[in-house]
């Protein structure tokens, strides 16, 4: 029986420096940042679990039709580490889970698919790598489930990933949409 690996689409934070939602802004084709990033999500994983924002009503209606189990955390003001949490949480029963950041468009399905066959095959963390940068989307086993639904506040797992730095298994790609997130409407300039 295949492991069942969870994709967490990580949708709520506040784009405060993007000056409008960039969840919802299109890219050259006219999708939406956070409906590219969830169909790069569901190429590699057919269960993915979406966290948005009380008042994102509007992503939450969009990441529905793209057939995303969507949750609402009513506490991501609290930040990053709250929203993993309560996803983690709203996944049910899983063998692992990989965390891939709305904003970031840009991932291959490949690389994601690479960083679920490597908790499939047993990896307890996994996190890609491009040119020596480590990127996003990181994978967890399902060991971490306690230690991932305790988070809180706005780090997301960044202190889990120091914590177990001997468990991190590293994949290197060519993939540079690993450390390439949108935060601001220049960071599309190079699309």
């Amino acid at each position: 029986m295949q492991p069942q690996i969870v994709g967490i689409l990580l949708a709520a934070g506040t784009a405060s420096r993007f000056g409008s939602n960039k969840l919802l802004h299109p890219l050259a084709d006219g999708t939406p940042i956070a409906v590219v990033t969830f169909r790069n999500l569901r190429a590699a994983l057919p269960h993915i679990v979406a966290v948005v924002r009380p008042d994102a009503s509007d992503l939450e209606r969009l990441l529905r039709q793209e057939g995303a189990e969507v949750t609402v955390c009513t506490r991501a003001h609290e930040g990053m580490g709250t929203s993993l949490a309560h996803a983690v949480g709203a996944s049910g029963a899983a063998d692992g889970w990989v965390i891939a950041l709305a904003d970031m468009p840009f991932v291959s399905s490949e690389t994601i698919r690479r960083v679920a066959g490597q908790l499939a095959a047993g990896a307890q963390i996994v996190a890609p790598r491009w040119q020596g940068e480590r990127g996003h989307p990181v994978g967890f086993a399902a060991r971490f489930r306690d230690a991932l639904t305790g988070l809180r506040g706005d780090a997301g797992a960044r202190n889990l990933l120091r914590s177990y730095r001997d468990a991190v298994e590293v994949i290197d790609c060519e993939d540079s949409g690993i450390v390439r997130d949108i935060d601001t409407p220049a960071d599309l300039s190079a699309e």
